[in-house]
């Protein structure tokens, strides 16, 4: 099934993939984006990167092979989501441009909307927020790898939007992905 105007937009689909550092925020917009989505009666999946990796990704580890292989996995199974009128929202950090593009590649061949959200908080704020403790972590030697500080993040160049976090709430920033949403016919 692909998507057109003639069906109502809370029964079509759409890949709506957050990316961005760790602690940016991502989780947070995707669920209350999701809350305020299945409010208006849209069907909605969250398909968080850490989840993910416990259950369709297991195994993997965090390679650059490793991490485009998750990334296209999750590309996947939101594309098949999207197709059937789901409302897929993809917080998974995604590091590589051509990972994404491979997602959008394949989106794109089968007439299924895919929007990429670039939520571009500055690592000296997601290292402040540092959520799971990765940043600590790397700072003690702990961990290495850590994406955006020895690792790469390929920052999107062109994003369908890009959301500054730093400065603004969580229901702010989910307000404004959903009037994207709403000028794609999607909400």
């Amino acid at each position: 099934m692909t998507n057109n105007t003639a069906i109502p937009a809370h029964e079509r689909g759409a890949t709506v993939w957050l990316t961005g550092l760790p602690s940016a925020g991502k989780t947070t917009i995707a669920r209350a984006l999701a809350d305020r989505l299945t409010e208006e009666g849209h069907r909605v999946e969250v398909l968080d990167g850490d989840e993910i990796r416990t259950f369709l990704s297991a195994g993997l580890g965090f390679s650059a092979e490793d991490r485009d292989t998750n990334v296209r996995r999750i590309g996947f199974v939101a594309r098949l989501l999207a197709s059937h009128g789901v409302k897929t929202l993809v917080p998974v950090i995604a590091p590589y441009a051509r990972s994404r593009q491979a997602v959008r590649d394949r989106h794109d061949e089968t007439g299924t909307t895919y929007l990429e959200i670039h939520v571009a908080t500055p690592v000296d704020v997601c290292s402040t927020r540092d959520v799971k403790g990765l940043y600590a972590r790397q700072a003690t030697g702990d961990l290495t790898g850590l994406t955006g500080v020895d690792d790469p993040y390929e920052i999107p160049e062109h994003p369908d939007l890009r959301l500054e976090t730093h400065d603004r709430t969580p229901d702010d920033t989910a307000s404004a992905l959903h009037a994207l949403l709403a000028e794609r016919g999607l909400a």
